[in-house]
């Protein structure tokens, strides 16, 4: 049968330990592996090949780059008489770690017209086969360091898999046709991602109060039930936190649009210097993807690109795709902020409401809509303050804090320790993930990282202010 999105359903769930069963982890090797295959379906190989800038990847080299780390870290050294796919896929494949060699430029992944899509599957198929027989061995000898660096390398795809749907998002975006991203159905017929619900107004924005002080951020891997984290999430620590609110949902679309209408974008006053210098220097009216009424169309009628093609804007949705410097204008305009890392997860976990036992609850891949939905009429939390709605999925929430390491990060050795840590600068931390994140993938403590004009991700923002 052919792979469908649905795959993203009832994917095994993330260990909620530190060494995961090994029947367990050889079931979730192939849940997320066939994942990934399945955003290629609806694509031709052409459009697995290109890249439509230098921050996206074709689709060809994420399903590449993702088998490359499981044959680099996990196969090479540890399967007896290891020999490499493909010799030079050494360095084709290559992303970012220095410690592994040579790289292929990033920029030029989308001339590597050969290998051709079908070699790329077949290295899937080869390593998958290898990395099975791994698993297999883990039933006699189990081996814990060996298992959390496989689930790290599924964690690891499920990032490419957001990836792949934001970079073909945008490849699509650059045809004039605005073509729909097309799924398959249960029954092989190709459908594309369900519209979302259109409604004209948003549920009403409220705050919620948090009384600040001490407050404990960060991964706390020793906790009893420790599930995975990456590395940039730890060490667990203490911080002081400000009385403050935060907005009870994220930022709409129709509260977005009133700020461009308004002239937000030729405002100087609302933007920092350096985002107003870049603005300028890339004539940005309005955001990403957004497309104002031609010609037969009605006056003001914008539409906005989806992964379902074309649609009129939705007023109550979250609006999508901004740059942190977008984001911050808005805030100062409607006399608000950006929320702290801090503060965003400090709420979070006050907050039994956006999280279940099991982990959170929001709407993220498997929905199939791949496009933010509104947010549900205003709830009451069990303290009788306004629920934060949309904690996680529909949009990463963009806040105020530098990526940077927390106090007491210590940089794994090696190769893998290449991860995270170099990448601690000049980048703005983003929290709760996004209707295209795997679900499951996503946790209170989750780090996501851009530079401050990265507009392609499912970005938006949620507002804060002082109290």
């Amino acid at each position: 049968m052919t792979p469908s999105l649905s795959l993203l359903r009832g994917l095994p769930a993330p260990p909620t330990h530190r060494a995961e069963a090994p029947a367990a982890l050889r079931a979730r090797y192939a849940g997320v592996r066939g994942a990934s295959l399945a955003l290629a379906v609806p694509l031709s190989d052409e459009d697995c090949c290109a890249q439509s800038m230098p921050d996206a990847s074709p689709v060809k080299w994420h399903l590449a780059h993702t088998t490359w780390f499981f044959e680099t870290f996990v196969l090479e050294p540890r399967e007896p008489g290891f020999a490499p796919f493909h010799p030079a896929f050494r360095v084709l494949f290559n992303s970012y770690y220095n410690g592994v060699g040579a790289k292929h430029p990033r920029p030029q992944r989308g001339l590597l017209t050969r290998p051709g899509l079908g070699q790329v599957l077949d290295y899937r198929r080869d390593v998958d086969a290898r990395m099975d027989r791994l698993l297999a061995a883990l039933d006699a000898a189990p081996d814990a360091a060996l298992e959390a660096l496989i689930e790290l390398g599924l964690q690891h795809e499920q990032q490419h898999q957001e990836l792949i749907l934001t970079d073909v998002k945008h490849l699509l975006s650059c045809s004039p046709l605005w073509p729909a991203y097309r799924l398959q159905s249960a029954g092989g017929a190709a459908v594309a991602p369900a519209a979302p619900r259109g409604t004209d107004e948003a549920a009403p924005l409220r705050w919620r109060r948090f009384g600040g002080g001490v407050a404990e951020i960060g991964h706390d891997a020793l906790a009893p039930g420790a599930g995975f984290a990456f590395d940039n999430e730890s060490p667990r620590h203490r911080v002081y936190l400000q009385p403050y609110a935060l907005a009870s949902r994220p930022v709409s679309t129709g509260e977005y649009l009133a700020f461009v209408e308004a002239g937000g974008y030729r405002d100087p006053a609302l933007w920092l210097a350096e985002g107003w210098d870049w603005r300028q220097a890339q004539g940005l009216e309005h955001p990403l993807y957004w497309r104002p009424g031609t010609a037969g169309e009605s006056e003001g009628d914008w539409h906005e690109f989806t992964l379902a093609g074309p649609r009129p804007l939705q007023p109550a949705a979250p609006v999508v795709h901004l740059s942190y410097y977008e984001a911050d204008a808005y805030a100062r305009w409607a006399g608000a902020r950006l929320p702290t890392e801090a503060e965003w997860e400090s709420a979070a976990a006050q907050c039994s409401d956006v999280a279940g036992a099991g982990g959170v609850e929001g709407h993220f891949a498997d929905s199939g809509t791949l496009h933010p939905r509104a947010a549900p009429a205003g709830r009451l939390g069990a303290d009788g303050q306004p629920a934060l709605e949309q904690l996680f999925g529909d949009v990463w929430e963009w806040t105020q804090s530098s990526y940077a390491a927390y106090p007491g990060f210590r940089v794994a050795e090696g190769a893998v320790g290449e991860y995270n840590g170099k990448f601690m600068v000049n980048q703005y931390v983003l929290r709760g993930g996004s209707c295209a994140t795997p679900p499951g993938h996503t946790r209170a403590t989750y780090r996501n990282f851009f530079p401050a004009t990265a507009r392609w991700q499912f970005a938006g923002l949620r507002l804060a202010r002082d109290v």
